[in-house]
């Protein structure tokens, strides 16, 4: 083999490589502080003047420590999401961090993270936790307790339920993306705007049209603040 063609050969496989490992691009500096008031476009944010930043741009007054209100919650939980949206040093870093309260049988219902793996650690109380692969569909679950950790791999659906009666739980979850972004998968299919055909559906699920209309008329609200 000739060395243009080894060397066309080694840009192929660096190439290959680098998209099968990437999630968010790696920073070519020591920040990028998200500049949201920029009116240029690009995939994230804009970097921040340099001189213009200061501590503040990497912090946050979160109160990650004080409980969320489930009770609102048609699902029973709280997710309380820190990405860069809202605190902007996270622009570039590929990490963001939540906050997940449970009422007692309350659930953070089966979802995907387009752009991240989650790693979940249970602070309080008891979970029941799992992730599904892509087809064909195992199913791959445990029950956690106080200190445990599961992780879920980045675009797979995954789930989590508090199967006490009478005590709240509380997790904190680590993400691979400084903005993750989620697709809850009831509110997705059934609750999407415009709203997709119920011919589609119904033959999706295979069950009636009027099922789907009795859905589709739900409200599927958003768990993630």
């Amino acid at each position: 083999m000739a060395v243009s063609s080894y060397f066309l050969l080694a840009v192929s496989l660096a190439l290959v490589a680098s998209q099968a490992i990437a999630s968010d691009p790696s920073p070519l500096q020591d920040f990028c502080v998200a500049d949201k008031d920029s009116p240029v476009k690009v995939n994230g944010f804009v970097c921040k003047d340099p001189m213009a930043v200061n501590a503040d741009d990497f912090f946050k007054a979160a109160n990650l420590d004080k409980p969320r209100n489930t009770m609102g919650s048609k699902v029973g939980s709280n997710v309380t999401l820190i990405n860069v949206m809202q605190l902007p040093g996270l622009n570039t870093l590929g990490i963001s961090l939540a906050r997940i309260d449970y009422a007692p049988l309350g659930e953070n219902p089966p979802h995907t993270h387009p752009r991240a793996t989650e790693i979940l650690t249970v602070l309080e109380g008891t979970l029941y936790v799992g992730f599904v692969t892509s087809n064909p569909n195992k199913l791959f679950a445990k029950v956690l307790n106080r200190g445990d950790v599961f992780v879920f791999p980045e675009g797979l659906i995954h789930f989590q339920f508090n199967p006490a009666h009478n005590k709240p739980a509380v997790a904190l979850a680590g993400l691979s993306s400084q903005n993750p972004g989620v697709i809850t998968i009831a509110s997705a299919v059934f609750g999407s705007k415009p709203p997709i055909s119920d011919d589609v559906l119904a033959k999706a699920f295979q069950v009636g049209k009027e099922t789907i209309d009795w859905l589709q008329a739900q409200f599927w609200e958003n768990n993630h603040y």
